[in-house]
């Protein structure tokens, strides 16, 4: 029989309670192969494309299926505070298989959901979002810079070119 931690428990606990005030189920989704370099530049360059064509300045991060940088993008003058942002939203949606927008709703929605407040290394903002292929989450992006709504909207833009 398998053990889990409190911390395990903990977090279990938290995000199926997240689920289920927002309404939604617990992905179960498979990690493929990571995220290539040129997967990535195609968007961030799709994300920077967007922003500037609404005069936003951002910062973009592209994580692989362990978290770990694959590309780091900013936009002169995007404020240096978004860059661990960017950073923590595309780890939080590719740990936790899901958009950071979900932890944001379940956050507002309040009540047991208050949990993932507690809950290491979730970045509870809209702008993070699982990039899959092949029905498999090959990584994760990350939007920072102006406010979560605006950031979700670029995150949007780009994930729509990659499809």
């Amino acid at each position: 029989m398998k053990t889990i931690s409190f911390l395990g428990a903990f977090i279990l606990a938290a995000i199926t309670t997240m689920a289920q005030s927002t309404g939604q189920k617990s992905p179960i989704v498979a990690y493929g192969d990571p995220i290539t370099l040129e997967a990535a530049k195609k968007l961030a360059a799709a994300s920077e494309k967007f922003a500037i064509e609404k005069q936003w300045t951002i910062i973009v991060a592209i994580v692989d299926t362990g978290g770990n940088l694959v590309l780091l993008q900013k936009m002169d003058n995007t404020q240096i505070g978004s860059i661990d942002v960017a950073i923590a939203k595309a780890k939080t949606a590719n740990a936790f298989k899901r958009p950071t927008k979900t932890f944001e709703d379940g956050i507002a929605a309040g009540g047991s959901a208050l949990r993932i407040l507690n809950v290491p290394g979730i970045t509870p903002v809209e702008g993070g979002e699982p990039i899959y292929s092949d029905g498999k989450i090959i990584g994760a992006i990350g939007i920072s810079g102006m406010s979560s709504v605006q950031d979700g909207e670029v995150v949007k833009a780009a994930m729509a070119v990659s499809k």
